[in-house]
């Protein structure tokens, strides 16, 4: 229907001897487009090659399970990174993409984490912090500790330097205290 509306007004144009053209004044299509804010900016932090070693805490009163890898981050116009991960995560081997961006409309960080281990689409929310340091996204999902019930997440990211990144992922219990799962840590290869 579009194309065919599209078809005729062209016709009644070239018939009518006229043409469209753009003035001056008005912006191209690609002058129309977004640009990325400060937020989008503050993104590029994550670019690059890293390398990366974690901690998960499976059990109460026992040590947690090591694991490490890497991950490759680019940005994908300036408005979104794509994480790209691999290797080691609870003792057994794991893919995982992360998107994360910024929504000017709510003023919040959006995201979303798939990963090799799960068939969840884990869907992010959150703030960077006035230092501009740390970034605090927030998600709700299963309960590791009862996986009828849903519960809150909360992953930190502080920024030790440009080239140094720390990790931290909460879980709220039934208690209303909130349980580290899991810690890592990030150093810049490239």
């Amino acid at each position: 229907m579009i194309m065919k509306l599209t078809s005729l007004i062209c016709a009644a144009a070239l018939l009518a001897g006229t043409t469209f053209t753009r003035s001056e004044e008005t912006p191209s299509p690609a002058e129309m487009m977004p640009k990325p804010v400060a937020q989008h900016e503050w993104l590029k932090k994550f670019v690059g090659e890293w390398e990366m070693t974690t901690e998960c805490h499976m059990e109460p009163d026992k040590p947690p399970v090591k694991g490490g890898g890497t991950e490759t981050v680019r940005s994908l116009g300036g408005f979104w990174i794509i994480a790209d991960g691999k290797g080691e995560m609870m003792g057994s081997k794991a893919e995982y993409l992360m998107t994360l961006g910024f929504d000017p409309a709510t003023g919040n960080y959006i995201g979303t984490w798939v990963d090799s281990m799960t068939g969840l689409l884990w869907k992010y929310t959150g703030s960077v912090d006035e230092t501009g340091r740390i970034l605090t996204l927030e998600a709700e999902g299963p309960s590791p500790m009862n996986p009828e019930k849903t519960t809150k997440f909360h992953d930190v990211t502080e920024f030790k330097s440009d080239d140094h990144r720390l990790f931290t992922s909460s879980v709220l219990g039934e208690d209303g205290k909130w349980v580290v799962m899991a810690r890592g840590e990030a150093k810049r290869t490239k």
